[in-house]
């Protein structure tokens, strides 16, 4: 099975760096899915959740305020100013990790639709992971 090797960086350090199936990235101009074999870009990316199907066919989400991604055939390379991993082993664990996610994409934008869509969305895809 072809994989990608996907590394979400901060300037705290790294918050993701595995192969995996796939991953859904929030661009500037939408939302946009990588697989192996994808074609080279650079783009910026948006507040919002990046979404990755682990190898293992699992699910894992991160918020992100905005950054940068630099995509080719074999790797996916997120640097983001701030990011928070929305995983746990309990209810309580994500539901603290999402409090985070609000606090980070608050502190962002002042634009409180766009922080509620992105909150919807990263509760949605928490709830279907677990």
């Amino acid at each position: 099975m072809e994989t990608l090797k996907l590394d979400i960086v901060t300037p705290e350090g790294k918050i993701f760096s595995n192969s995996v199936k796939s991953v859904t990235l929030p661009g500037s101009e939408g939302e946009f899915g990588v697989l192996p074999g994808h074609v080279g870009i650079v783009t910026t990316l948006r507040p919002g959740v990046i979404e990755v199907e682990k190898v293992d066919g699992k699910k894992e989400i991160v918020a992100i305020n905005w950054g940068h991604v630099k995509v080719d055939e074999t790797s996916v390379d997120v640097l983001a100013e701030g990011a928070v991993d929305i995983n746990g082993d309990s209810e309580s664990e994500i539901a603290q990790a999402i409090a985070n996610a609000k606090q980070l994409l608050e502190e962002s934008t002042d634009n409180n639709m766009a922080v509620s869509m992105v909150v919807s969305h990263i509760e949605n895809a928490a709830k279907n992971s677990l």
